[in-house]
């Protein structure tokens, strides 16, 4: 069942809904929290049926918050909100209330959506795209539990996961990051099944993915040795490799669903490792509200402390590169002995010194970043 309301009000849409249960026979309210969605119009749909598939599982009130632009200077002025109330087989196993806001009230979307949250239960504000860079300190993810974002959708992923971690509040959490869970999942069985020690990782995946950042970041964060991030044409994570001294550990999936488990002295296996839709991303969000701190903890370990490299030659071929010592200045005043004064015609060299090659410059040494050579 369907209804619109044009120019209306908060109370209206409450009154709405109840009319709406009373007509399809389901008075009582069975629902378990309340999912605010805040998005754009061209997004809205996809996210709306992510969220009403995941209401299967977790029977809510989805309210979906699209802010319009108005066109004119008069227009945006002038406040109006329209809704959507639907309940029924168009809404899932739940109630879905779609707000479009127009004019001032747009930056007050708080106030709308206050007196439509379920009482007594726990709220969850998603943004598929255009997150706040604070998601606690918005206004409405004020309101929330639970604040979901989505770095992936972001124009510069790891740069979005640099700010996630100075704002990062209790509550926060990414699909990216969910996007990972049956890795981290598989890794650790995998450890668990042999005794060794871990000496280094590898983490290959496609380029601008903050999935295989967070991966590494983990990886990095919870075994405390150094991790490699290797650059593939995707699609997504493609491989984990442990360096342990019992042998090496690796996962691989270069087709985006079958992975292989390879363990030193182990016959290899097939894993299933399929990339996940939006509606299992949150439904797995929606199983758990209470603060995430692995992921708090990964996030916070820095993206700047990965190696970033295009492979395994290229990192060892920097490695073996001499560093030469650091060229002094010219002293002041009359030349060194065997050196030209400044000013003057350079004197005639030895055969033994006419032979020798001219020096190294200085290569400079450490973790390159981004084509920067880290200091």
């Amino acid at each position: 069942m369907k209804t619109d309301l044009t120019d209306t009000t908060a109370s209206k849409i409450n009154k709405a809904l109840v009319k709406a249960r009373r007509a399809i026979g389901t008075p009582a309210v069975g629902m378990v929290l309340t999912l605010v969605i805040v998005t754009d119009e061209e997004n809205a749909y996809d996210a709306l049926k992510a969220a009403n598939d995941a209401s299967r599982e977790h029977p809510s009130r989805t309210l979906v918050v699209i802010k319009r632009v108005s066109r004119s200077a008069r227009d945006r002025t002038q406040s109006r909100l329209d809704a959507e109330v639907r309940v029924g087989a168009e809404a899932g196993t739940g109630e879905t209330v779609v707000l479009r806001l127009y004019g001032e009230i747009v930056d007050h979307a708080q106030s709308v959506v206050l007196p439509l949250l379920l009482p007594d239960a726990p709220v969850v504000v998603w943004w598929p795209v255009d997150a706040p860079l604070d998601p606690a300190g918005d206004p409405l993810g004020a309101l929330a539990q639970r604040r979901v974002t989505d770095t992936y959708s972001s124009e510069q992923p790891v740069r979005e996961l640099t700010a996630r971690s100075e704002t990062y509040t209790p509550g926060d959490t990414d699909l990216s990051w969910t996007r990972i869970t049956p890795w981290r999942s598989m890794l650790a069985a995998a450890l668990d099944q042999v005794t060794c020690e871990v000496a280094a990782v590898e983490v290959e995946g496609e380029e601008f993915n903050p999935s295989c950042e967070l991966l590494a970041m983990w990886l990095a964060d919870r075994l405390d040795v150094p991790v490699k991030r290797s650059l593939s044409s995707g699609p997504g994570l493609t491989a984990v490799r442990m360096h342990t001294d019992s042998g090496p550990i690796v996962l691989d999936r270069a087709d985006g669903s079958l992975a292989t488990l390879s363990i030193q002295g182990q016959p290899d296996r097939a894993v299933a490792l399929k990339r996940r839709d939006t509606a299992e991303l949150i439904a797995e969000e929606l199983r758990r509200l209470d603060p995430d701190d692995t992921y708090a903890s990964a996030l916070r370990f820095g993206v700047h402390r990965l190696n970033v490299s295009n492979g395994p030659a290229e990192a060892a071929e920097k490695r073996e590169q001499p560093v030469a010592p650091p060229v002094e200045a010219a002293p002041e005043g009359p030349a060194a002995k065997g050196e030209p004064a400044v000013g003057e015609a350079p004197a005639k060299a030895s055969a033994p010194e006419a032979a020798k090659p001219p020096a190294l410059k200085p290569v400079p040494s450490g973790l390159s970043g981004g084509g920067k050579a880290a200091k």
